[in-house]
């Protein structure tokens, strides 16, 4: 590990100043992914800015939605009532993250900007264009059975890791940055990037700009929710395929609204729009009408997928996950 300066700001805008001006800084709070990085020198910050004391932990429920502060801890947010009771996809994304151990220490900030977990990211040996613009996409011709089958480029084919991304882009979550400029709002679907031909570059975020909190807005999605996760071991371990779906079902049985958004599969989180659009309108009774849709939806989900050597099982995987949440939420 290389060493770097360590600094402890006593308000978010002396953290910002900071970091403006000094090349090289990053915002530390829980470090559970962040010190892996720098112990393997993937990541070599020239100074740390430690904003773990800044108060920005509330969470807090309003008539509009609710507002998570970004250092407020994994755990504390999958724990608290208004989330378990209003927003449990939230929830259940968040403990099918990590360990509880982990999840004691992890900010929801931090989640949402922690780092892939491409094995030729971690390995500062091999080629990752993600690590060091221009050397190669290792992956690409390499051991890639976790890699993305949606929305990757010939620079990167690297997925995004986060089990609570996946449910925040299906709730249409809203990011809330501070930087020297003022303050901004991003959309949760706008946050993340596709790799393209900057694959170093993991969101929207400007030099400085600081995560305050995050926004949910109010959904009627409480009674029929469901995050399913899939992977290589039953617990602390990163999704193979991952879906979130949230139903709003009327008095007539009429799905008025739905999210599904697919994780484990592309650079960020996958919206499923097509799939969305079909099940608006549709009634929720699980019949064989129903079952030729949830068909024609499973059928959808993979057109655009591109797969690589290793991982074209997860296009199976991917519509029979999709067809199990469903199910799972509507039964």
């Amino acid at each position: 590990m290389k060493l770097f300066e360590y600094y402890r700001p006593e308000n978010a805008q002396a953290a910002i100043n900071y970091f403006q001006k000094n090349e090289g800084a990053q915002y530390v709070a829980g470090a559970t992914n962040l010190l892996d990085l720098m112990k393997k020198n993937v990541v070599t910050p020239t100074a740390l800015i430690d904003i773990s004391r800044l108060p920005l932990r509330e969470i807090r429920p309003t008539n509009k939605g609710i507002y998570v502060g970004a250092l407020a801890l994994n755990s504390d947010v999958a724990a608290h009532p208004d989330v378990v009771r209003d927003y449990p996809l939230l929830s259940k994304a968040l403990l099918a993250g990590a360990s509880p151990q982990l999840r004691n220490m992890a900010t929801i900030g931090g989640n949402i900007l922690q780092r892939t977990r491409c094995p030729y990211f971690y390995d500062t040996a091999l080629p990752c264009n993600k690590r060091q613009p221009g050397s190669g996409c290792g992956a690409k011709e390499g051991f890639n059975r976790m890699s993305a089958i949606f929305g990757a480029s010939d620079q990167c084919v690297a997925v995004h890791p986060s089990d609570l991304c996946i449910a925040l882009a299906a709730l249409d979550a809203e990011v809330l940055v501070q930087s020297t400029n003022g303050t901004r709002t991003i959309p949760f679907k706008d946050f993340h990037r596709l790799p393209a031909d900057t694959p170093e570059r993991d969101n929207t975020l400007e030099k400085g700009e600081l995560i305050t909190e995050i926004f949910i807005p109010k959904n009627p999605f409480a009674q029929h929710s469901e995050y399913l996760k899939i992977r290589d071991r039953a617990s602390y371990a990163f999704a193979l395929v991952s879906v979130a779906i949230a139903l709003y079902v009327d008095g007539n049985g009429r799905i008025a609204d739905a999210r599904v958004c697919v994780g484990g599969v592309a650079h960020k989180p996958w919206r499923l729009y097509d799939a969305e659009s079909r099940l608006r309108n549709a009634q929720a009774i699980w019949d064989g009408k129903f079952e030729k849709l949830i068909e024609t939806i499973a059928e959808s989900a993979i057109l655009d997928a591109k797969t690589l050597e290793n991982n074209g099982f997860k296009i199976k995987l991917l519509q029979n996950t999709l067809v199990t949440a469903l199910e799972t939420v509507l039964r």
